[in-house]
């Protein structure tokens, strides 16, 4: 699950997160650690675009909380990447995104993985390598989380099984 800050101009309209120039990004980011848009999910933080596209408000966030929290018991992700300081922020109160970008962390049984918008690559081509680089580490999180399989029983022959 890759959690966001909030719809942009292009998402605002087409009621979908991430279609715009960082989501061009993001679906290259995935492609780079073998994952396409359609095996995510994806959201934001909030729900609607903040007006002048200004950053989104305490209130804000409170307000939109309760439909993020359905969201993650719906989708039960094992791993979150969180996109930007927004979504960070959630698991990581008073952190800073520069300090703690590509290092997870596990609350329960859910990886929480704090990444740099797709966005602020495009603003600061410095920020285009941390991103891929930190990107490069998500597989081994998707891996801690994955489910091991149980082993297969030992077949038996038929009149060893009991029914009681």
């Amino acid at each position: 699950m890759f959690i966001g800050e909030g719809p942009g101009f292009h998402e605002n309209e087409q009621g979908r997160p991430f279609v715009g120039a960082a989501g061009k990004f993001l679906e290259q980011l995935l492609g780079s650690i073998g994952l396409a848009r359609s095996d995510v999910y994806i959201t934001n933080v909030v729900k609607c675009r903040p007006p002048s596209n200004r950053d989104p408000m305490p209130d804000e966030i409170a307000a939109c909380a309760s439909f993020l929290d359905e969201q993650i018991a719906l989708v039960n992700p094992k791993v979150v990447v969180t996109l930007g300081r927004f979504s960070m922020a959630r698991w990581f109160q008073g952190e800073s995104i520069s300090r703690i970008h590509g290092q997870a962390r596990k609350f329960g049984n859910l990886w929480v993985f704090p990444c740099f918008h797709p966005a602020a690559a495009l603003h600061q081509d410095r920020f285009r390598s941390l991103i891929e680089a930190d990107f490069l580490k998500i597989p081994q999180y998707i891996a801690m989380a994955a489910p091991t399989a149980a082993p297969e029983p030992e077949a038996q022959p038929l009149e060893q099984l009991s029914l009681f």
